[in-house]
């Protein structure tokens, strides 16, 4: 296993292509937000994982060959479930069951990409955010700071963000997540109590209609249960493109 420098992990990037499915990783792995490991070298690679600094118990397992990613995760004490492709799922589930004796259950990632002019839902209180929002970010429930980026100074500078603005409180947000030349994934929450009243429609709409006006694809990936997303993702005119899946070992009740 080798631990990449920050220079090769430019190098994976490039190799992994900018696409819906790969800008979360292609993002990170360009602006030095992750750790990543190989099995090979970086002309012949075997398996790498890429561990997002904003969601590292989930690593993203490149490459098909299952030996190889188990082999990579055994080196490494740091995870919950990978993240893979849905041809080696299987495979390297049976591995990890056969050589830990960990029951293994399987969960679908549905990844998007808005092909279309963005679904516009107009809602009063939600807005783009703007550096006059850092303090009120700062002060909401982590639930709806946003995160992917540094720094809230950041995340508002380099990326974009909408949210609902109640009482002078964020209690909703979208956001760019992760970024790349030609992608965007979009990233939103909203607070429980704040749940169904459209927020997180309109909010990722804004952010949508702006990826779009830097001439970028928005991209939107969520679980295969997490219905609620799933539903705003097609009021947004999502179109599903492609599904990854979590491999994902069940601890012993």
């Amino acid at each position: 296993m080798t631990k990449l420098t920050r220079e090769e992990c430019l190098i994976l990037a490039d190799l992994l292509g900018d696409t819906p499915m790969t800008v979360i990783s292609a993002s990170r792995l360009k602006h030095g937000m992750c750790d990543a490991y190989i099995a090979g070298t970086l002309q012949d690679i075997s398996a790498a994982l890429v561990f997002d600094a904003f969601c590292p118990e989930e690593p993203c397992g490149v490459g098909t060959d299952a030996d190889a990613l188990w082999q990579l995760l055994k080196a490494t004490d740091r995870w919950d479930c990978i993240n893979v492709d849905n041809s080696c799922a299987a495979a390297l589930g049976a591995l990890i069951e056969a050589d830990s004796g960990t029951s293994i259950r399987y969960y679908g990632d549905v990844c998007h990409a808005l092909l279309e002019p963005v679904h516009c839902y107009p809602n009063e209180v939600v807005r783009l955010l703007t550096l006059a929002d850092v303090e009120r970010l700062t002060k909401a429930p982590a639930e709806v700071q946003g995160n992917g980026y540094k720094t809230h100074k950041a995340m508002l500078t380099e990326g974009i963000a909408a949210g609902a603005i109640v009482d002078g409180n964020v209690v909703a947000i979208a956001h760019t997540y992760a970024e790349t030349d030609l992608h965007a994934d979009i990233g939103v929450s909203t607070l429980e109590a704040w749940r169904e009243k459209g927020f997180s429609t309109t909010a990722a709409s804004l952010v949508a209609q702006e990826i779009q006006a830097k001439g970028k694809v928005p991209a939107w990936s969520c679980g295969e249960d997490n219905f609620a997303s799933l539903r705003v993702a097609e009021k947004l005119g999502f179109t599903e493109i492609g599904r990854r899946t979590y491999v994902i070992p069940v601890e012993p009740e």
